[in-house]
């Protein structure tokens, strides 16, 4: 069962992991995050932009409303400091939002349905355990773009957050 503490903690990593890996992209070289690769998203930009467009979706799960999304793999903002600036917005909006849970809360289970149109029901608990590791996931993705250019991608463990905390 999730607790409140653990969401918070959680929603605290996940906004961590994001601005360690902007700050990771800025050093590399000029244009890099916009490179075409072979990655289903095409791009560092367009793995990020992903990232955000799928928080979207999951908090209009988990206030009950439509997101108006037909694919999750739309290029919403294509200019990195735009999309660093939304996803920064968004993940506040995480933090606040685990900081108002109650177990009770967590623990309802809630009805949607996914891009797909397929009707979904989840725990508001297991919908936030899954937008955390939907991230660490695709974070990975955009860390390995890192080697394209020899660069060690940063680390965002968990482990590492809970021990610089």
């Amino acid at each position: 069962m999730l607790t409140t503490d653990t969401a918070i903690m959680l929603a605290n990593y996940n906004n961590w992991a994001d601005q360690v890996l902007f700050k990771a992209i800025e050093k590399l070289p000029e244009g890099a995050v916009y490179q075409t690769r072979k990655t289903l998203f095409g791009s560092m930009i367009g793995t990020l932009n992903h990232n955000y467009q799928v928080d979207l979706i999951w908090r209009a799960h988990l206030l009950g409303e439509k997101h108006g999304f037909s694919t999750r793999r739309d290029l919403l903002y294509p200019d990195l400091g735009a999309l660093v600036k939304e996803q920064s917005e968004v993940n506040q909006w995480y933090i606040d939002w685990a900081r108002s849970q109650k177990v009770e809360s967590l623990s309802e289970r809630l009805k949607f349905s996914f891009v797909s149109g397929r009707a979904a029901e989840m725990t508001r608990g297991g919908m936030f355990l899954h937008i955390v590791n939907h991230k660490t996931y695709h974070r990975g993705w955009v860390g390995e773009m890192f080697f394209d250019w020899n660069v060690n991608p940063p680390e965002t463990d968990l482990c590492v957050f809970l021990c610089e905390g």
